[in-house]
């Protein structure tokens, strides 16, 4: 087992460049489905929200945007910090002006 990984050991897109995946899981040591990795969202219209049996937090790293958690809806920009609780759908799309953005994310059981 190791404790320590680095971005740069995540698999790029040969489109973009960008690396995104799983920093830290259970091959860290991490229990009880505790996970954190990074990920891009390059759209200017919402994904499909993402739903999880747990509880998931984002950081934004890069890039402006909006954010969608349940119901409400909010502008994000870097150092922007939010929790999509248990069943809670959840989305976000960059400004047409600003590059992507990149979250740190972290999943965590309830």
């Amino acid at each position: 087992m190791t404790i320590e990984t680095h971005e740069d050991h995540l698999p790029a897109d040969p489109s973009t460049g960008r690396r995104a995946g799983m920093l830290i899981d259970a091959t860290q040591g991490a229990v009880n489905g505790y996970c954190m990795g990074t990920a891009y969202y390059d759209g200017t219209t919402y994904r499909e929200p993402g739903v999880h049996d747990d509880q998931e937090g984002f950081y934004v790293l890069e890039g402006t945007g909006t954010a969608k958690v349940g119901g409400g809806e909010f502008r994000i920009r870097p150092g922007s910090a939010f929790i999509a609780a248990k069943g809670v759908p959840h989305t976000m799309k960059r400004d047409p002006e600003s590059g992507p953005i990149k979250v740190l994310w972290s999943h965590g059981a309830v």
